[in-house]
């Protein structure tokens, strides 16, 4: 067995994301976190926010080692976070360790990682009267 010390936070069993899919795991603070399962069952983990404008990554279609955003269909890799050429920008990703059939994230990054960034607001931008 792995040392599984407790800077890792079982969240989840790997047959509990879908193949191809993702599962999203709250925060105390901060946005969700998806985590991806791909086809040759590898998992990765990013915050669940695409760096366009800020579309849910959870809701993607996963394919390889991507994922599509399902705003715009920018491709997101899943294994950086960084949209694929010639679109640009990244989301954070976290750190995985799968053992046993269980799926850990780093407590550390869970606490701290992108707490800063704010949910997007769907909707058209307010205007506010002139004074």
């Amino acid at each position: 067995m792995t040392d599984l010390s407790p800077r890792w936070t079982a969240v989840c069993r790997v047959e509990d994301i879908p193949a191809l899919g993702s599962r999203r795991v709250a925060r105390e603070h901060g946005l969700d976190v998806a985590v991806f399962r791909n086809g040759d069952d590898v998992v990765f983990a990013l915050l669940d926010r695409c760096p366009h404008k800020g579309g849910p990554l959870s809701q993607g279609i996963v394919f390889g080692t991507s994922v599509a955003c399902p705003l715009h269909n920018w491709t997101i890799g899943l294994a950086d976070g960084c949209a694929k050429e010639a679109d640009e920008g990244c989301t954070p990703k976290f750190s995985v360790r799968v053992d046993a059939g269980m799926v850990y994230l780093d407590a550390n990054e869970l606490a701290g990682l992108a707490t800063d960034l704010a949910r997007p607001i769907a909707g058209p931008a307010r205007r506010t009267a002139a004074a």
